[in-house]
C-alpha cells in the first residue's frame, strides 16, 4: 500500500492540462466490443481503473494497440466469449465497477453477458437494478448465480421496446443504450441520463452507424441496426479534475490556468464554485484562477445559508461534492452540503475535523461547513483515502495545511487521477510518493 507525504502551505503557480474524462472512458472503451472493425480512441486517462478495463478487453481477445499512454486502437474481431464465465474474469472484473459496462455490448453482439460482483468506491449502495431491468425489457433472460456471485444474461435476440428507467443512472443509461443499438426495431429510453459522457457515447455510436436521436435530452430514441463499423473518438477533458483544480487553487491561494478545459461541457460547475466566492476568468477555452487571499460564500436573497446539492445533469455532479466541501473550509461564511445520492460519501469529514476544519456532519447525507476565512490554518495529520473523490479532497486539504500530512491508501486516488503528484509538484507542490 502506497502513501503520499505532503508538505502543505505552498502556493502553486502555472498551467495544468486536465486528463481525459474517466467516466467517459469507461463507457467509450467498452463500446469497442460492438464492432469487429478498428476503433481508435484518443485522450485516454492513464489511470488504474481505465488501464484495468483495457486489460480486461485484452483478456477477452480484443486486439489492443497501445499507441501511447493516451491513445489506443482496439479491434474486437476475435472475442473469446467463454472468458466471461471464467474465474479469472470474475476476479479481475470484481476489482473494477466499470466492468459492468461490458455487459451491454456483449449482450447486443454476442447474446451473452456476465456481471461480476461490482467493485469500486465504498460510498454507499450502488445497485445495478437499472441495468438488469433495462436488459430484461429488451428481451434478455437474467439469473443470479450464487456460486459465482455473478449476474448472468442471455438472449435469442434483443427486441426494441419502450422503457422508463427507474432512475437516470449514467452507467445504466449507457449500458442499455449500447445494448439497444443492435436490437431489432425501435427502443425508447425515457428518464435517461443526459450527461456529456452520454452525449459523447451517443455521438460516437452514431459515427459507427447507430441511429440515436434525442441526444442531450432525457428521451433517447434508438433505431436498431444490423452492425456497426469502426471510428475514431477523443475524450472530453475530465470535468471532475477541472473542478478539483479550481478548489485546489482557492484553498492554497494559488494562481493557476487550466488549459483546454472544454468550458462548453462544464455546465453549472464553474457557477457553483463562483458561489463560494472563487474568482475565475474564461480565456478562450482556458480557465484562469487568480491568487485569492479571501473568498466569501454567497447567501440567498433572503439571507438564508447557501445549500449546494447534487442532482442529475444538468444539475451539479455528485463527484464534486467532496471537493466543494473541502474548498469551503477556508471561505468566509457557511454552506450546507447535501449529498443526496450516496449515504457514505461524507464520512471522510472526520479527517477534516481532525485537521481543524469547522464542519458539522448533520446526518449521512448533509454537512454544514463553517468557513475559517484563513483565521486558522489546517494542521497536517495522518489519514487514509476512502474513495477516489474524498482522496482528492484530502489531498487538497493537506496541500493547504500547515506541516506534514500523510495520506494512506492512495491507490484510491490513482484510480481517478493520473500522476497527480508529479503534475502538482511541477507547479510547486511538495508531494512525495512512498511505497
Amino acid at each position: 500500500m502506497s502513501s503520499f507525504e505532503v508538505i502543505g502551505g505552498n502556493k502553486l503557480r502555472g498551467d495544468i492540462i486536465p486528463q481525459g474524462a474517466k467516466n467517459e472512458a469507461l463507457q467509450i472503451i467498452s463500446a469497442v466490443l460492438l464492432t469487429s472493425e478498428e476503433v481508435l480512441i484518443n485522450n485516454i486517462p492513464d489511470i488504474l481503473d481505465v488501464n484495468l478495463l483495457i486489460e480486461l478487453l485484452r483478456d477477452l481477445g480484443v486486439k489492443v494497440n497501445r499507441i501511447d499512454r493516451h491513445a489506443c486502437a482496439f479491434k474486437a474481431d476475435d472475442v473469446n466469449v467463454d472468458y466471461l464465465s471464467s474465474e479469472a474474469f470474475r476476479k479481475k472484473g470484481s476489482k473494477l465497477r466499470g466492468s459492468v459496462m461490458l455487459a451491454g455490448p456483449m449482450l447486443a453482439r454476442f447474446k451473452k453477458a456476465f456481471i461480476p460482483k461490482p467493485g469500486g468506491d465504498k460510498i454507499g449502495r450502488r445497485g445495478v437494478d437499472t441495468h438488469i431491468i433495462g436488459f430484461q425489457k429488451l428481451g434478455a433472460d437474467f439469473r443470479y448465480n450464487p456460486e459465482t456471485f455473478c449476474l448472468e444474461f442471455t438472449t435469442q435476440g434483443l427486441q426494441g421496446t419502450y422503457m422508463m428507467l427507474d432512475e437516470p443512472s449514467v452507467t445504466g443509461t449507457a449500458n442499455v443504450l449500447m445494448a439497444a443499438v443492435l436490437a431489432k426495431g425501435k427502443t425508447e429510453i425515457y428518464n435517461a441520463a443526459c450527461e456529456p459522457y452520454l452525449q459523447q457515447l451517443s455521438k460516437m455510436l452514431n459515427r459507427m452507424g447507430a441511429k440515436i436521436s434525442g441526444i442531450g435530452s432525457n428521451l433517447l430514441i434508438v433505431e436498431g441496426v444490423e452492425s456497426l463499423s469502426g471510428t475514431e473518438h477523443s475524450m472530453l477533458p475530465d470535468m471532475i479534475e477541472i473542478g478539483s483544480f479550481i478548489g485546489l487553487a482557492a484553498m492554497t491561494q494559488s494562481e493557476l490556468t487550466i488549459k483546454n478545459a472544454g468550458i462548453e461541457h462544464l455546465g453549472i460547475i464553474p457557477d457553483k464554485f463562483k458561489k463560494l466566492g472563487i474568482q475565475m476568468e474564461f480565456r478562450g477555452d482556458d480557465i484562469y484562477i487568480p491568487e485569492q487571499s479571501h473568498y466569501e460564500i454567497s447567501t440567498y436573497m433572503d439571507g438564508g445559508i447557501l445549500t449546494i446539492y447534487d442532482n442529475p445533469w444538468p444539475g451539479f455532479t455528485p463527484d464534486l461534492i467532496s471537493i466543494v466541501l473541502v474548498t469551503a473550509i477556508q471561505a468566509k461564511g457557511s454552506v450546507l452540503i447535501h449529498q443526496k445520492m450516496f449515504e457514505s460519501r461524507l464520512f471522510f469529514t472526520d479527517k477534516l475535523i481532525d485537521m481543524g476544519a469547522q464542519i458539522i456532519l448533520c446526518d449521512p447525507h448533509r454537512a454544514t461547513v463553517i468557513g475559517l476565512d484563513r483565521k486558522f490554518q489546517l494542521r497536517g495529520i495522518t489519514m487514509s483515502s476512502p474513495d477516489i473523490r474524498a482522496g482528492q479532497a484530502l489531498l487538497i486539504a493537506a496541500l493547504s495545511a500547515e506541516g506534514k500530512s500523510t495520506i494512506q491508501n492512495i491507490e484510491q486516488i490513482d484510480r481517478g487521477y493520473q500522476n497527480i503528484d508529479k503534475r502538482l509538484n511541477a507547479l510547486g507542490a511538495q508531494i512525495k510518493r512512498v511505497d
